[in-house]
């Protein structure tokens, strides 16, 4: 038991470090492109409060007490119906019993409904924004809230995979009253179990700036030096 809690545990770390590894990557070829592109923070990275154990991570719960813990981070394009996402997830009963754990990867694109952009919506919570906040938050990627839904599998450690549903709601901008509260919540699709209290955790999603290409300058006509005639004899 204690070896496979071990294994357990390489693995759902390894999944984290590498989604943080190809986060910086990910934000930069998305800055590249022409279409609307976001960055997709779920209970992780800068949304996280050290200080706030309720910001990290993403928690929802079902009618009858049980929980979905999830975190993760990815991109995805609204124009392009695209995206690529993954993380980890812990399904836990309503007395607090792990029923079980793994990852999550996003499979296929539903929809996304933006609030509107609220560039200062910085993603650190409680935190005193700064004048490099500031900065960061000018020519950076733009806090932006919205609805996305995304398909994702579910693949425990232990256990069959199973499809659901993902709901991410980040409640920056013009919130409609009926999603007011941010979070997530998770429909499984096998027996139609609907996770639907957002229980806590911080959610974002960064719109990334569209890059801004310099039209080409016409080339110059090259003229050619002026020659002086000799003189007439």
């Amino acid at each position: 038991m204690r070896c496979q809690k071990f294994r357990s545990t390489l693995v759902l770390g390894w999944v984290v470090a590498t989604i943080y590894a190809v986060l910086p990557g990910a934000s930069s070829a998305i800055a590249q492109t022409k279409s609307a592109s976001y960055l997709l923070l779920v209970g992780a990275g800068p949304v996280c409060d050290s200080y706030d154990s309720s910001t990290c991570p993403a928690v929802v719960k079902s009618p009858n007490g049980d929980s979905y813990e999830l975190n993760g981070v990815g991109t995805f394009s609204e124009q392009d119906k695209s995206v690529t996402a993954a993380g980890t997830f812990t399904r836990k009963s309503a007395s607090g019993t792990t029923l079980s754990s793994g990852v999550w990867l996003a499979s296929a694109f539903v929809s996304f409904k933006s609030y509107g952009a609220a560039p200062a919506g910085v993603p650190q919570a409680n935190r005193p924004i700064t004048p490099m906040m500031r900065a960061r938050t000018i020519l950076g990627p733009i806090p932006t809230g919205g609805l996305a839904m995304f398909r994702i599998r579910l693949i425990p450690l232990n256990g069959t995979p199973q499809e659901a549903v993902l709901q991410v709601n980040s409640t920056l901008g013009d919130v409609p009253r009926e999603r007011s509260v941010e979070g997530i919540r998770l429909n499984l699709e096998r027996n139609s179990t609907e996770f639907s209290e957002e229980v806590s955790g911080h959610v974002r999603f960064l719109a990334m700036r569209p890059e801004v290409s310099t039209p080409a300058k016409a080339p110059q006509r090259e003229t050619a030096p002026e020659t002086s005639e000799p003189p007439h004899s």
